[in-house]
């Protein structure tokens, strides 16, 4: 498992239900049943205690990956805004065109 750095630990943490942490727990279950159906076994009633190891592991890494995740498109963002920051004349603000500067004018063909 990757360590987060102590800034990371500033961050709120993720929610339990989340993208990742669904997606790696039913991974984590289907890995269980596939198993089971590979060693000939019924799928559902053989090993539960199997299904619900696999879950809730896969579970946990999802949860994982979700906090390393964050962490890392904060420290992005971060970054980002230094640059911006230090940069101010290469983020110069447009002046705003209304849409009849930028569209031709309509003429009929007819």
């Amino acid at each position: 498992m990757v360590l987060l750095p102590d800034e990371a630990k500033g961050l709120p943490p993720p929610g339990i239900l989340n993208r990742n942490s669904a997606w790696f727990g039913l991974v984590g279950w289907f890995s269980a049943m596939l198993h089971n159906g590979l060693n000939r076994r019924p799928a559902l009633r053989s090993g539960v205690h199997r299904q619900l190891l696999l879950a809730s592991i896969g579970w946990f890494v999802g949860y994982h990956l979700t906090k390393y995740e964050n962490y890392t498109y904060a420290r992005l963002d971060r970054d980002m805004r230094e640059y911006i920051r230090l940069h101010p004349d290469e983020f110069q603000h447009k002046d705003k065109r209304t849409y009849a500067e930028v569209l031709e004018n309509f003429t009929p063909i007819r």
